[in-house]
């Protein structure tokens, strides 16, 4: 009996045995995760996994990032980690990673870390210092937190990692890069041209200029450019051009805004007067890019200090702009006249680029991570049939038929439009008249033609303003009294009136809007013209309109008194399908001839028309009548672009939303849901007074009162079983 016993327990154990080892074979090959994160910020996108597992060459990833760093900063390497290893899982062979150990042990630097501490700083990750707190005492470190990309022969480097945002983002867009130069680089035709104006005659006053390295600055590009050579398939050239002692170079040099610098008679006549000319231009075929060598600036008590671009920098600076030349970004269309924003960027000649009131220079910066920028002159061009959106913002100059056909065609061809159009346009009096009469800004209606278009596709823009008292509040500084002032032209569009079914606005939670009009939708011409339309976001409850005379003033705002004239207004719009043509059915609108206005071209015009009778000329095909299915994104307002609205690393809400929007009318719908989706910007929703009071009052009486309750349930519950125990050894 007990023979049969002990086998039992053996048969036991074996199957147990078994089957946790079939367990553990299973759990190996049919592995899988689970993210429980709301937007799965710990699972790559699909865009990451589509990019890793199409790798047509090997792609090493190399992260210098050091050891044991304190909070925030040692949850960053933990989830680098994971995202390598995510990244690991979905990618094929061609992808690897490697972390190296910068970190020092004990205070002692060994060999092996001293080697790693070098190859990091040849890949240009330089440690970077931090703030720690130990034993209620601040310290500061220094600490590697970086990674290069390597692919094929071209390196991509993110020289610092200090937060987990947008960090699968920019990994991403970084592989594709990659992959978008060297096919780019591969297809080119012709070399890249870096060619270095430097006038021999300044290097006898370079030292007078503290530009004791000027002398050296031929060898020292070329040797960068040799390096960048080996790296870009062979498709640099380099070439030295002195002005001063070559007629040609000196011609060449004038088509260039390069800088150029005089000076008299220096050291008691040893330097005598003269001009030279320093600057670098990279060529491929007819783009151009102007780099400038020295910067220029004005310290007061001192005067100007002349300063030589940083070696180090380069190299940085001209792989850039050899991304620039060869388009390896996707093509974005921007109306560029009739008075739109001014994409403005720094140069010798305007070396505060686009600073200002109007200023769009921060979205420049971070569109032109994704895309590059054609410049469309309607007046004088067409629009390319390239491009899959085109950017209207701010027109303040009317368009003719001739112009309106041309965006009315291209949204026909299944291209998108993305309108940030102004209802006024700020006139702001001349400063004598402003400061001596106290007069405010004049806002004047716009007309510039585009509302034709836009109605008889069915949305109409308001001639007027939004108000809201959920809005942003400026501080008062405290020589002015202190505390908050209400800007209510500056709505806060709070998560509740987002529309999250646009899957490129569900991970925003809030917006600030700002001179911003209501927008009208037609539902009975959208629903004839068979178009989706989505409110996109729209102003609080408590909003209303300022039309008529508009005063924007902060001291003059008031809101209405009674609650019956405020009400939610939508502010922005996407409109969705085939879209029919403004055009359809009527002659093609010709383009104006810049002698109409003259006698002389109208004689001219006449004598051709006598020539050719243009009435049997018949055209067929030429207008779209209806198109293939294309998006209008519609908002009022051309400040959301401007920089005051959109911070330069891309993190805000607001920058969020507009990068998002751009991706979507891209097409890259994904690549906008993976941009977003560590949003950490979470802000609590509206609830009313009364719900208020409520949660209050029961946390100061409802709890206690419960806890009382409570307490006399178990009481009478003891109580009554005390009894019950009693009555049964009595009985």
């Amino acid at each position: 009996m007990g023979l049969v016993n002990s086998s039992g327990k053996y048969i036991k154990f074996l199957t147990y045995l078994i089957i946790i080892v079939l367990i553990n074979l299973a759990g190996i090959t049919l592995f899988f995760r689970v993210d429980l994160t709301h937007n799965n910020i710990y699972s790559i996108s699909e865009a990451s996994k589509g990019v890793v597992s199409t790798l047509s060459e090997p792609l090493t990833i190399k992260v210098f990032f050091s050891e044991n760093l304190p909070a925030p900063h040692n949850n960053t390497e933990r989830y680098l980690h994971d995202l390598l290893r995510e990244y690991s899982a979905y990618a094929n062979e061609h992808f690897n990673y490697r972390f190296y150990n910068v970190s020092p042990k004990e205070g002692d630097i060994s060999e092996k870390t001293g080697e790693n501490q070098k190859l990091a700083r040849n890949y240009g990750i330089y440690p970077v210092q931090i703030q720690a707190i130990e034993k209620d005492e601040v310290k500061f470190q220094k600490a590697y937190m970086g990674l290069v990309l390597i692919h094929g022969d071209i390196i991509e480097r993110i020289p610092t990692i200090t937060t987990t945002d947008g960090l699968e983002y920019k990994l991403t867009t970084a592989i594709q890069k990659l992959n978008n130069k060297i096919s780019a680089l591969l297809r080119l035709p012709e070399k890249i041209h870096v060619k270095l104006f430097l006038s021999s005659s300044l290097k006898a006053v370079a030292p007078y200029m503290r530009l004791n390295e000027l002398p050296e600055l031929p060898r020292t590009l070329e040797e960068i450019v040799e390096t960048l050579n080996a790296k870009n398939y062979g498709k640099l050239t380099f070439e030295y051009l002195d002005p001063t002692t070559d007629e040609k170079s000196k011609a060449e040099s004038m088509k260039y805004h390069l800088m150029k610098l005089e000076w008299p008679s220096l050291s008691g006549g040893k330097i005598q007067p003269g001009q030279g000319t320093v600057g670098l231009v990279m060529e491929h075929g007819d783009k151009v890019r102007e780099i400038p060598l020295i910067n220029v600036m004005h310290i007061p008590l001192i005067g100007k200090h002349y300063e030589l671009i940083n070696a180090n920098d380069m190299e940085e600076i001209i792989n850039e702009n050899v991304e620039s030349l060869i388009d390896i970004n996707e093509d974005l269309g921007y109306l560029a006249d009739h008075g739109t924003l001014k994409l403005l960027s720094a140069s010798p000649m305007n070396p505060m680029g686009g600073q200002g009131m109007d200023s769009i220079s921060n979205f420049r910066t971070l569109a032109s991570q994704n895309y590059t920028f054609k410049e469309i002159d309607l007046k004088d061009a067409s629009i390319p049939d390239s491009l899959n959106c085109l950017v209207i913002a701010r027109p303040t100059e009317r368009f003719s038929d001739h112009e309106l056909f041309q965006i009315d065609q291209f949204l026909m061809r299944g291209k998108n439009l993305a309108l940030f159009l102004d209802s006024f346009k700020e006139v702001t009096p001349q400063q004598q008249q402003s400061m001596r009469f106290n007069q405010p800004p004049r806002y004047i209606p716009v007309n510039t033609g585009l509302q034709k278009l836009l109605d008889h596709y069915g949305i109409g823009i308001k001639s007027s303003y939004v108000m809201d008292e959920n809005c942003y509040k400026q501080q008062i500084p405290a020589q002015f009294g202190g505390g908050e002032r209400k800007i209510y032209f500056a709505p806060i569009i709070k998560n509740p009136s987002i529309n999250k079914d646009i899957s490129f606005m569900e991970n925003i939670k809030g917006l600030v809007a700002m001179k911003i009009s209501p927008l009208e939708p037609d539902m009975v011409r959208i629903k004839e013209n068979g178009l989706d339309v989505h409110k996109v976001f729209s102003s609080s409850d408590k909003s209303w309109e300022m039309s008529g005379q508009i005063n924007l003033n902060p001291m003059f705002i008031r809101p209405p008194q009674s609650s019956d004239k405020q009400q939610s207004f939508p502010l922005a719009y996407l409109l969705e399908g085939s879209f029919p043509s403004y055009f359809a059915g009527k002659p093609i609108p010709e383009k104006e001839s810049e002698n109409k206005g003259s006698e002389k071209g109208q004689e001219e015009e006449k004598e051709k028309e006598a020539k050719v009778d243009l009435s049997k000329i018949e055209g067929k095909g030429e207008v779209l009548a209806k198109g293939k299915p294309g998006k209008i994104f519609l908002i009022a307002s051309s400040e959301m672009l401007k920089d005051n609205m959109l911070d330069e690393e891309g993190r805000t809400p607001n920058a969020m939303f507009v990068m998002n929007l751009l991706d979507f009318l891209n097409n890259r719908e994904e690549i906008a849901l993976m941009r977003s989706k560590q949003q950490r910007f979470n802000p609590l929703n509206d609830t009313q007074a009364g719900t208020k009071t409520f949660v209050k009052s029961f946390n100061i009486v409802g709890l206690p009162v419960l806890v009382m309750l409570f307490g006399l349930v178990v009481w009478f519950g003891r109580h009554s079983r005390k009894k019950r125990i009693k009555m049964m050894f009595l009985n």
